[in-house]
């Protein structure tokens, strides 16, 4: 079964920082395909932006191999504007991807900082979208 969701830059980072983690397995399950990300270009260029920041230190060859793994497997869409309060403004172009998809189909938001975005059963951590995954193969 094929999962779809937008991946906040957070999940990204962390999963970068410890790839034997939480979020590291939710990148494992983008190799996979199991989980299929969605995006925009706004999305891939946060990603780039974060990713190339000196104070994560990672190599040039690392960030350009998690962009293409998430690229490779990503579907794009267009975003659609939905009135909702942010803490952070960069949060709204994650909010508005995933609503665009669930118009045609099951999606989620998966990121770390859960508190950034309107309560939503669909918004979720990195460690509800492993439980998701689990419970669905029971």
């Amino acid at each position: 079964m094929k999962y779809y969701a937008v991946i906040d830059t957070n999940v990204v980072v962390s999963s970068m920082l410890r790839h034997n983690s939480i979020p590291g397995a939710i990148l494992d399950l983008v190799n996979s395909n199991i989980i299929v990300p969605l995006l925009n270009e706004e999305i891939l260029n946060e990603y780039i932006d974060v990713l190339t920041r000196n104070k994560f230190g990672f190599s040039e060859e690392d960030v350009k191999d998690t962009i293409d793994n998430i690229r490779a497997n990503a579907i794009v869409l267009k975003r659609e504007q939905y009135l909702e309060d942010f803490i952070d403004e960069d949060d709204i172009v994650f909010y508005e991807i995933v609503m665009s998809a669930r118009n045609t189909m099951d999606a989620y938001l998966i990121t770390g900082n859960i508190k950034h975005y309107p309560i939503r059963n669909y918004v979720v951590t990195p460690k509800e979208m492993i439980d998701i995954i689990n419970n669905a193969k029971k």
